[in-house]
C-alpha cells in the first residue's frame, strides 16, 4: 500500500515538472522587425538614429563648417530625454546615435559626459601611479563644437480594444560655442494596437 501511495505522488508530481506549457526560444535576425507589445523598442531606436543621423549630415551646417574651419566638426550627443510614459533603455537609445555619427566618417566624436568623466579619473591617477613615459598629459583632450540633444515624447488615444501610440523624436545640433541651433529634425511613429476585449 505504502509502495502504490508513493508511486501516486511521484506520478502527480512529474506533470508539474515537466508540463506540456515548454518554453520556445527562436534566434531572430537583428534586423527582423518585432512589434509584440506595440511599445518602443529596438526596430525604433535603430531606424530613428539611422534616419535622423542621414538628416543632420545632409544638411548645409556640415560643408559649411568644413568650408570655413577646413576641418570636421567634433560632436558629442549630451542628453536625450524620455518624456513618454514607458520605461525606454536610453542608454541603448544614445548608443545609436554615437554609433551612425562615427561611423558615418563625416564628423569627430568625443565621448560624453559620464565616459569623460571616467577618462579623466583614469588620467589623474596615472599622473601619481604611471611612469612619466606612459602617462597621459593632462589638458589635452579634444574639445566638442556641437553638441546633439534632444527628447522623446509619446500622444496615446484609446477605446476598447484599440489603442494608437504617437511617438515624436525631436533632437537638436547646438554650437556649444556660440549656442546657435545648426539642425533640428523630427522623426514620428505612429503605431495601431488592437487586443481584443482586453483593459488596457
Amino acid at each position: 500500500m505504502k509502495k502504490l501511495l508513493v508511486v501516486l505522488v511521484v506520478l502527480a508530481v512529474i506533470p508539474l515538472g515537466c508540463g506540456g506549457g515548454g518554453k520556445t526560444v527562436t534566434r531572430l535576425d537583428t534586423e527582423t522587425v518585432t512589434d509584440l507589445s506595440g511599445k518602443w523598442n529596438d526596430t525604433d531606436s535603430r531606424l530613428v538614429a539611422e534616419e535622423m543621423i542621414g538628416d543632420c549630415l545632409s544638411r548645409p551646417w556640415l560643408t559649411e563648417y568644413a568650408a570655413a574651419k577646413s576641418a570636421k566638426p567634433v560632436v558629442t550627443v549630451g542628453t536625450i530625454r524620455n518624456l513618454t510614459s514607458e520605461h525606454i533603455a536610453m542608454e541603448t537609445f544614445i548608443a545609436d546615435f554615437e554609433r551612425e555619427l562615427i561611423n558615418n566618417g563625416n564628423v569627430r566624436f568625443v565621448a560624453s559626459k559620464e565616459q569623460r568623466s571616467e577618462v579623466r579619473e583614469e588620467r589623474f591617477e596615472q599622473q601619481e601611479f604611471a611612469s612619466k613615459e606612459t602617462a597621459k598629459r593632462l589638458r589635452e583632450e579634444t574639445g566638442a563644437d556641437f553638441m546633439l540633444q534632444g527628447a522623446i515624447k509619446t500622444i496615446t488615444d484609446q477605446e476598447g480594444g484599440k489603442q494608437v501610440v504617437f511617438y515624436q523624436t525631436d533632437l537638436e545640433l547646438v554650437n556649444i560655442e556660440s549656442m546657435e541651433k545648426v539642425w533640428v529634425g523630427t522623426k514620428k511613429i505612429k503605431k495601431g494596437i488592437a487586443q481584443g476585449k482586453t483593459k488596457w
